[in-house]
């Protein structure tokens, strides 16, 4: 069988990456024809050095909130999870409790206004240790019908605590 994130699910998301990442800021997730197959793209995208996750449209203020629904390659080494642990977890466990305000006070930052650059927080990864990110960017994902379904982070400046 194919890895989850090649399947038919994920690579639909892969679109609403794509389609949110370029609204937001004006330039292309992954550099090269955007007209390559899907699962090629959806390739790339998991094995790219940077930092990819994304989380769900889940209302922020019920419980459980937003759902992590992607996490490339770079994002599961760094929080040390495999995909069947990171890929439905709530997305506020990636910080710590004193953190998520923070973190939700960007994310309803960059929905207002469709993305946001140069985030920075402190995260912390499955077995507790703590992290820096900085010059994040978060953009809301956008489906076929262009509305918003979820939103995603990608970062490449990281540094442990």
């Amino acid at each position: 069988p194919d890895p989850p994130w090649l399947s038919p699910e994920v690579l639909g998301r892969l679109e609403a990456l794509e389609r949110g990442h370029l609204q937001a800021f004006g330039d292309a997730l992954l550099a090269g024809n955007p007209d390559r197959p899907a699962q090629l793209r959806a390739q790339e995208l998991f094995a790219a050095p940077e930092v990819v996750l994304a989380h769900d449209g889940a209302d922020p203020s019920q419980e459980p909130g937003p759902r992590l629904i992607y996490a490339n390659r770079a994002a599961l080494r760094l929080w040390r999870r495999a995909w069947a642990e990171m890929v439905g977890m709530p997305s506020r466990l990636t910080a710590e409790p004193q953190q998520r305000p923070s973190r939700s006070q960007a994310l309803m930052q960059a929905l207002q206004s469709g993305g946001i650059r140069n985030y920075g927080g402190i995260r912390v990864d499955s077995h507790g240790r703590r992290f820096q990110i900085r010059g994040a960017r978060i953009w809301s994902l956008i489906d076929a019908e262009g509305d918003r379904c979820g939103q995603a982070a990608a970062f490449a400046d990281w540094w442990w605590l």
